[in-house]
């Protein structure tokens, strides 16, 4: 930061310039651009909507390409140009944009537009990204379900105008900035996935029993006969967690269980998928429906190795039902778990739950990291595209 007062106070002493983007640049519409046309290779195109979703402040290639022929009846970007989603379904994202800085001109179609301007490429497309461009250009959003800016109403916009050097500066410290955040949230998701690796390591390794075996049926108590599942519309609304073959589906106002049980999915598709967890410790007062079976054990250790060791295994040679998978009471009571003396199963569970711990301590950590690292960016990024404004 203080390099940039150096340069501001030797190129600008007196405040920087702010001007309209009319004043520094020109603004083309696009059209007749569609998802339908992109072909496997050919000409370079940005469709809008790739702008949401694909590209970060600048590109210098598409992921999209157009036939040479309809190229030629589209407008095409230069390098340098900003290409500005101007429609959006929110007024957040509506004038996103990204700097083409590839070699030759891109096609863009409709709701976009291109700003071809005499400034430093990235230090435009940054300072789209600014306080100072999302408060202006609020004042411009029209439309109700699709929001809009015209490039009319864009063109009163107002840019601050610093000197070259200072521009280039703020791009060389804003791009550090990125990099780092890349790089941290790179690290940060490289040490999740080498946890969850070594979680799937272990739990293959500790759930392996010395070959005896104990029947499911003959481990727990099924309760499956005090299940009751209740219409929706003949629910009342309460506190207390109405589960189905996945998880928590409602919450209704009584109960028909006080205490803690193991839940397995006994239909749906997640039996194969296997998206989310089929077997699901729940503790206190529930209400499960005919989706899930319901197994009391006889202490903690025992249930969560049960859970552990369903949630682990290949289920399918239990299922019946091709459209819908099936697991009956009959298969459920007869699949095999490994039996292990007490002792064992404490060091399992124990060893799998302070991974288990560690995995969500991780996952909790990233997103917030990363929204901290935002924040920081965000706050300097700003304070960096803030000028005095010159005097007229």
């Amino acid at each position: 930061m203080s390099h940039i007062g150096d340069l501001i106070r030797q190129h600008c002493p007196d405040g920087v310039p702010y001007k309209t983007l009319g004043e520094v640049g020109s603004f083309t519409r696009g059209s007749g651009l569609q998802k339908k046309d992109f072909t496997e290779t050919g000409f370079p195109c940005i469709h809008y909507g790739q702008i949401y979703t694909y590209y970060g402040i600048s590109a210098t290639q598409t992921k999209s390409f157009i036939s040479p022929a309809q190229a030629t009846r589209l407008h095409r970007a230069q390098p340098g140009d900003l290409i500005i989603a101007t429609t959006s379904e929110n007024d957040e994202d509506v004038c996103k944009a990204v700097t083409w800085l590839g070699d030759g001109g891109v096609a863009y179609g409709g709701h976009s537009v291109v700003f071809h301007h005499s400034l430093d490429a990235k230090f435009v497309a940054y300072w789209f990204q600014s306080r100072d461009f999302q408060d202006q250009k609020r004042r411009f959003i029209t439309g109700v379900k699709v929001r809009e800016v015209s490039p009319r109403s864009l063109e009163k916009v107002l840019i601050p105008v610093p000197p070259r050097p200072v521009q280039e500066e703020i791009v060389r410290i804003l791009d550090s900035f990125t990099q780092l955040e890349a790089e941290l949230e790179a690290e940060l998701e490289a040490e999740l996935e080498a946890r969850r690796q070594q979680y799937e390591y272990y739990r293959r390794e500790l759930l392996e029993g010395s070959g005896s075996v104990v029947l499911l049926g003959d481990l727990a108590t099924n309760l499956d006969f005090r299940r009751r599942p209740i219409t929706k519309s003949s629910r009342l609304a309460g506190s207390v967690p109405y589960y189905g073959a996945s998880g928590v589906v409602d919450w209704v106002a009584n109960s028909i269980f006080n205490e803690d049980l193991l839940l397995i999915s006994e239909d749906g598709a997640n039996l194969s998928a296997r998206s989310t967890p089929i077997a699901f410790s729940v503790s206190g007062p529930s209400w499960v429906n005919n989706h899930a079976h319901a197994l009391r054990f006889p202490d903690y250790n025992t249930r969560r190795f049960a859970e552990l060791y369903l949630n682990s295994i290949d289920l399918s040679p239990y299922l019946t039902g091709s459209t819908q998978p099936k697991l009956n009471r009959k298969n459920l009571d007869s699949i095999p778990i490994p039996h292990v003396g007490s002792g064992r199963i404490q060091y399992v569970v124990e060893t799998l739950d302070s991974f288990e711990s560690l995995i969500t301590h991780l996952s909790s950590r990233l997103p917030a990291e990363i929204a901290a690292r935002r924040q920081q960016y965000e706050y300097y990024r700003d304070r960096l595209l803030s000028f005095e404004e010159l005097a007229a």
